[in-house]
C-alpha cells in the first residue's frame, strides 16, 4: 500500500498535503510591476471565489534560458521589490526561484517559499542553503530523474532540520523537444512530500522553437485532469495577460482571461483525486 507522507503550514494560514487545493501561480518571468500585479489581482479573486489558496509565483532570473539572447528578468534586486511589493499590496504570500546558494538567505526573506528548478534539483549545496532558511523548499523534478530518486533531494533539505519540502512534477524528457508525464511519478513522489502538478512546463517542448523553448498549451487542460484525478496536493499554472508577447515560456501559457475556468476545472479534477482510496491491500 502506498502510503503519502504528511503535510505542513506552508505560508502563514495556508497548507499544503491536508487535502485543501494549492495554486502556484504567475507570469513565468517578473517582467514589470503592472503585469505582475494585475495577475496577482485576477487571481487572487478568482482563488477566494473558488476556495483555493494561492500562493503568486514570479522569477526575477530565467538562468536557464535556451540562448544567451533570450529574456532572463529584471534582476536581483528589483525583482525582489516587485515580490516584496506583490506580498504587501495583495496579501500575498510568494515564491520564486533561487539559482545560487548565496540567494537563499536574501531570497527568503522576501519570499515564504523558495523554488529549486529541475536542472539543479541535485545541487546539494543549494538544497541545503534552502533548507537553511527554514522556508518552504519546493524542489522540480529534473527531467532526468527518476520519481523515487527524488527522495534523496527531498532528505537533502531534511537534514536541515527543515521538514517543509514540495515536489513538484514537471514532465520527464522523452527523445528531444519533447517532454511526456507518467502519471505513476505522482503517488510514487507523494510518499516523501506533497506533490504539486507543474502544468504549464508539462506541456514545454524544451528549445523546440528554434533557440527558446515551445509548448503544446492545448494538451494543458487534459494534463491537469489526469493529475488532479490521479492525486495532488496543488497545481503550477503559470499565466500572464497577453502570453503571445511574454518575454519567457508563452507558448505553454494559460491565458489570464482563461484561468477562472481552467480552475474550475482543475478543483473539480483535485476532488476526484482525493476521493481516490482503492487499495490492492486486505
Amino acid at each position: 500500500m502506498i502510503k503519502f507522507t504528511k503535510g505542513f503550514e506552508l505560508a502563514e494560514g495556508l497548507t499544503i498535503g491536508e487535502g485543501e487545493m494549492v495554486l502556484f501561480s504567475g507570469p513565468c518571468a517578473i517582467e514589470s510591476w503592472e503585469v505582475c500585479a494585475q495577475v496577482a489581482e485576477r487571481l487572487k479573486e478568482t482563488c477566494e471565489r473558488l476556495g483555493i489558496q494561492f500562493i503568486f509565483k514570479a522569477s526575477f532570473d530565467k538562468a536557464n534560458r535556451t540562448s544567451v539572447d533570450s529574456y532572463r528578468g529584471v534582476g536581483f534586486d528589483e525583482g525582489l521589490r516587485v515580490l516584496e511589493r506583490i506580498g504587501t499590496e495583495f496579501d500575498l504570500p510568494v515564491v520564486t526561484d533561487i539559482h545560487e546558494a548565496s540567494q537563499a538567505i536574501p531570497v527568503s526573506d522576501v519570499a515564504q517559499a523558495l523554488q529549486i528548478p529541475a536542472y539543479l534539483c541535485r545541487q546539494t549545496d543549494l538544497l541545503v542553503a534552502a533548507g537553511n532558511t527554514g522556508k518552504t523548499v519546493k524542489i522540480k523534478r529534473g527531467q532526468f530523474m527518476a520519481p523515487e530518486d527524488m527522495q534523496y533531494a527531498v532528505n537533502k533539505v531534511r537534514s536541515t532540520g527543515n521538514d517543509k519540502v514540495i515536489l513538484t512534477e514537471r514532465g520527464v524528457s522523452f527523445g528531444y523537444h519533447n517532454l511526456v508525464v507518467d502519471m505513476r511519478a505522482l503517488p510514487t513522489m507523494r510518499q516523501y512530500s506533497p506533490v504539486v502538478f507543474d502544468v504549464t512546463h508539462s506541456v514545454q517542448q524544451p528549445g523546440g522553437a528554434g533557440g527558446s523553448s515551445g509548448g503544446q498549451k492545448e494538451f494543458a487542460p487534459y494534463l491537469c485532469r489526469a493529475a488532479g484525478a490521479v492525486g495532488v496536493d496543488g497545481f503550477f499554472i503559470e499565466t500572464h495577460p497577453d502570453p503571445a508577447n511574454a518575454k519567457s515560456d508563452g507558448p505553454n501559457m494559460v491565458p489570464l482571461n482563461k484561468m477562472n475556468d481552467f480552475l474550475t476545472m482543475a478543483k473539480e479534477a483535485f476532488e476526484l483525486g482525493q476521493q481516490a482510496n482503492f487499495t490492492f491491500d486486505e
